[in-house]
């Protein structure tokens, strides 16, 4: 039997969102799906981008993994990449005009890799997935001595522009955003202060969507 907590979420999800939205769900199962944003975000459960967005049934095509990371194109070594399947079935089947890399504070895999964390197993999954990151922290130069949390905290934003680098080495990926139907974001969000930072194009700064605080202390509040 699944968690009773499972069930007791299911009973309320059936008689409050489920009841009030069921004309969505209709239309949703009779004409599929069509979500304009597609996310790619972290396994974290603390990181939920439907919560986050406060979407609406249909509206998000959501693909996790640890810590929201986007392999490089690469045909031969991908046959088994389920976020690298998620990608082309977003791009290619349903038509996405929005990619959206989210990132997160205090991320476990970006602490793995930062901290060269012991493997969890023989196999060592996280730290061969983690090892995607390499180019990001080179990126950054030789890591400083003293504060470990900024450099992690460094080290996170520098894997999402990672991450949209990679997007771009997709050929349907590059050709679409080229022919501007399609668009490329990143975006941070900071667990214990509820604030989302996106990243500006233009200067590749990641800025504050809420007006409540100065652009140039973001990074530092966002935690």
């Amino acid at each position: 039997m699944i968690p009773d907590r499972l069930v007791e979420g299911y009973r309320d999800f059936l008689t409050g969102r489920f009841a009030h939205e069921h004309a969505r769900y209709a239309d949703l199962a009779d004409a599929g799906q069509s979500p304009e944003t597609m996310v790619i975000g972290c396994v974290d459960s603390r990181v939920s981008p439907e919560v986050i967005f406060n979407a609406a049934p249909g509206e998000l095509l959501v693909v996790r993994n640890v810590a929201n990371l986007v392999p490089a194109y690469d045909p031969l070594e991908s046959a088994q990449n389920g976020t690298l399947a998620a990608l082309e079935f977003g791009v290619q089947a349903l038509a996405v005009k929005h990619i959206v890399v989210l990132g997160h504070a205090r991320c476990g895999g970006i602490r793995a890799f930062a901290d060269e964390a012991t493997p969890l197993s023989p196999a060592d999954f996280i730290g061969r997935w983690m090892s995607q990151i390499a180019p990001a922290a080179a990126s950054l130069g030789p890591r400083p001595p003293g504060d470990a949390d900024a450099y992690r905290t460094r080290l996170e934003f520098a894997s999402i522009e990672r991450s949209l680098a990679n997007l771009m080495t997709f050929p349907s990926v590059r050709t679409l955003v080229e022919r501007g139907r399609l668009a490329l974001h990143g975006a941070y969000f900071g667990i214990a202060s509820g604030r989302l930072l996106v990243r500006d194009p233009a200067t590749g700064r990641f800025e504050p969507v809420a007006r409540d605080a100065p652009a140039g202390r973001a990074l530092l509040h966002c935690v």
